[in-house]
């Protein structure tokens, strides 16, 4: 009965490799649904248990062809993906598989200076091998996800990826130690003692990769809530600048009004020198006014200034939140990329709009952080390719969901985040930099 729990223990290993490997390319089809997931994840361990335990006399090659299809279908119900990328990801894992056996078993001639052997009398050494053989298939499937994957895993830094591969080397040098001592364990249970050690051990490994997702998936949470109250906040402020705008417009056709019935009654009393000095005075103080923006920077108030002519061209309601941007600590060219693609972006979905035209932004500088927020109605379906926007747009295929990313990349280079979202009328691109 113990040597079947150890058997399905080191599948459950091998199957929880698998499992990381497969998320480096796929994206769970139901994330919020953990039953649902765990179910799979369930019916695929014992589906490979049995299919290892059943075709274990069988041919090799039509064993391994039978945990490659089953794993295939599994990961095709719990990863958004077709059976053909599933059918490859799963022939290369178990190629990966079979190497890595291949090199511990190198490992063990050369080494440990044993020769393979069979039998109860070395069923230990044996034992502790394939476990060895696990935990580096796990750092080796650590590496692929470090440098292939997209998930938040990645986002560790090199010294603390580095310092959390310690534990599975360290696991690793415990076996190598307990391989070359157990020919000392005596009885069963002092070889019973070494394999539970062995596979605790190698559990954890599993355990401490899970916490280490845990926390940097919550760590991920909590920044995107404090980018969802910013939006909340800059939408109320951006309202109520709305209803400023509208007071001031108010006035000024007040004051316009005035104006005109002035030189009408110049023109009327035939004061015609009168009504081109007042007529210059007025075009002065206009002159004063085209430049509508200002925030003390002159790059982004010529980028302001300029998109703010274009949208009114367009008939697009511009709506903007700004303060003294004079102390900003970004490269001007860096300045252009996020803020002019941003606008670009938005002015390019309004067009596509036959209704309601409109695009707000918040561009501030705090105490220790810039925040900018850019929000715009739109018409067409936002594209996704996992994780990533492509665009809205139908031609230049080539170049979809650049802009976005040259945007991320940016703000990512100064330590920054971001949250992209969008509800079916608008689409939102909210982002704080830390200064």
């Amino acid at each position: 009965m113990f040597v079947y729990m150890q058997s399905f223990f080191l599948i459950m290993l091998e199957v929880l490799c698998c499992k990381i490997f497969f998320e480096t390319f796929g994206k769970k089809r139901k994330e919020d649904r953990r039953l649902w997931n765990f179910a799979i994840l369930t019916g695929w361990m014992v589906s490979v248990y049995f299919a290892a335990m059943v075709a274990e006399q069988l041919f090799f090659v039509f064993k391994q062809g039978m945990i490659v299809i089953l794993t295939a279908l599994f990961m095709m119900l719990y990863l958004q993906m077709g059976f053909l990328k599933s059918f490859i990801l799963a022939a290369l894992f178990q190629g990966l598989l079979i190497a890595i056996d291949y090199c511990v078993l190198l490992l063990n001639i050369s080494v440990f200076q044993n020769m393979p052997q069979m039998g109860e009398d070395h069923y230990i050494e044996s034992l502790l091998l394939v476990i060895m053989g696990k935990i580096l298939l796990f750092i080796a499937v650590l590496v692929i996800q470090r440098y292939m994957g997209k998930d938040c895993y990645a986002d560790l830094t090199d010294a603390e990826w580095l310092r959390f591969l310690i534990f599975p080397i360290f696991t690793i040098y415990i076996i190598a130690t307990m391989i070359t001592t157990s020919g000392a364990a005596a009885d069963q249970k002092k070889e019973d003692l070494l394999s539970l050690i062995a596979f605790c051990l190698a559990g954890m490994n599993m355990v401490v990769f899970s916490l280490i997702q845990d926390i940097l998936k919550r760590e991920e949470e909590l920044r995107k809530n404090k980018v969802f109250q910013l939006q909340a906040v800059n939408q109320t402020k951006m309202y109520r600048s709305i209803s400023e705008d509208f007071e001031k417009q108010r006035k000024k056709t007040h004051e316009y009004k005035n104006q005109i019935m002035c030189m009408e009654a110049l023109a009327t009393q035939k004061k015609y020198d009168e009504l081109k000095e007042y007529i210059r005075n007025i075009n002065g103080s206009l002159s004063k006014e085209l430049y509508t923006i200002r925030t003390n920077h002159v790059i982004v108030d010529a980028i302001l200034n300029s998109k703010y002519q274009e949208m009114s061209e367009k008939k697009i309601v511009f709506v903007f939140k700004m303060n003294d941007l004079s102390k900003i600590n970004m490269d001007d060219e860096d300045i252009v990329v996020i803020l002019s693609n941003l606008l670009n972006n938005a002015i390019e979905a309004c067009e596509q709009c036959m209704g309601k035209r409109m695009i707000k932004v918040k561009f501030v500088q705090e105490e220790h952080e810039v925040i900018l927020s850019v929000k715009n109605t739109y018409a067409h379906k936002v594209i996704y390719q996992g994780e990533e926007i492509q665009t809205t747009k139908k031609q230049e295929k080539g170049e979809h969901g650049i802009g976005i990313k040259n945007i991320a990349d940016t703000i990512t280079k100064y330590g920054g985040y971001y949250v992209i979202q969008n509800d079916g009328k608008e689409f939102y691109f909210s982002s704080v930099i830390p200064q």
